[in-house]
């Protein structure tokens, strides 16, 4: 079976330079998505689900500290790779400050970049063939296998468990909102979808109950929260 390629969102004005960056990553193993504004990005960040990102400081529409931002107040944890052609150590702070994980100046070397974003990569977790292994409590979820794993015994997830955990994992002891993981998953919050999420939920309440230190509770009005407690 094939392995899940870790999906990158690159916002990047320079389109030339995105068409090559794109073609670059895609030729590595990558998955890339490429838009040339914050605005585009964020939209296709709240539709679509990846792995990491890759964002110009300068860009029309909205600029990639405010799109950083953005990202960061629905997804705590995604990386975040800065480009930019500032070099001065307040913008690199500034950046910083917004979210990022790394910092890249141009001009500056595929080779580079590539190493970058592996080191990223590993810090964050990810497994070397693209996927995510995410630790609930006494449970394993290998998200690039869709399967949960306590004491060697294995549960195979469905398509729709696997990416819910999944967020909730992205956003442990933190509310995932529930219009955003609607949008996320299902690309529309529609009633009959939601009553649809209702359900995953119940399943996946059922698979972690056999931890005391697991929790997957409703917030109401809200969204969902997994607790593990330490």
């Amino acid at each position: 079976m094939e392995k899940e390629k870790t999906r990158i969102l690159l916002a990047e004005d320079d389109r030339n330079l995105g068409n090559i960056l794109k073609s670059y990553l895609d030729a590595k193993g990558y998955s890339t998505r490429l838009v040339v504004n914050g605005q585009e990005a964020f939209e296709l960040f709240s539709k679509e689900q990846f792995d990491f990102c890759i964002v110009d400081v300068m860009m029309p529409v909205k600029d990639g500290f405010t799109l950083a931002r953005e990202i960061r107040q629905v997804d705590r944890n995604i990386p975040i790779l800065f480009l930019t052609a500032k070099s001065l150590e307040e913008d690199k702070l500034k950046g910083f400050q917004a979210g990022a994980d790394d910092y890249l100046t141009k001009p500056f070397s595929m080779e580079e970049l590539l190493l970058r974003i592996e080191a990223i990569l590993r810090r964050a977790g990810y497994s070397t063939q693209g996927g995510k292994i995410f630790g609930i409590g006494s449970f394993t979820l290998d998200y690039n296998r869709q399967i949960l794993t306590r004491d060697g015994q294995e549960h195979r997830l469905t398509s729709k468990e696997n990416e819910l955990l999944r967020l909730l994992c992205e956003n442990i002891n933190e509310v995932l909102d529930r219009s955003y993981a609607l949008n996320k998953i299902w690309q529309d919050d529609s009633y009959f979808n939601a009553r649809s999420m209702d359900v995953y939920i119940a399943k996946l309440r059922k698979y972690l109950k056999g931890d005391d230190n697991v929790e997957l509770i409703n917030v109401h009005g809200i969204g969902f929260k997994l607790v593990v407690k330490d």
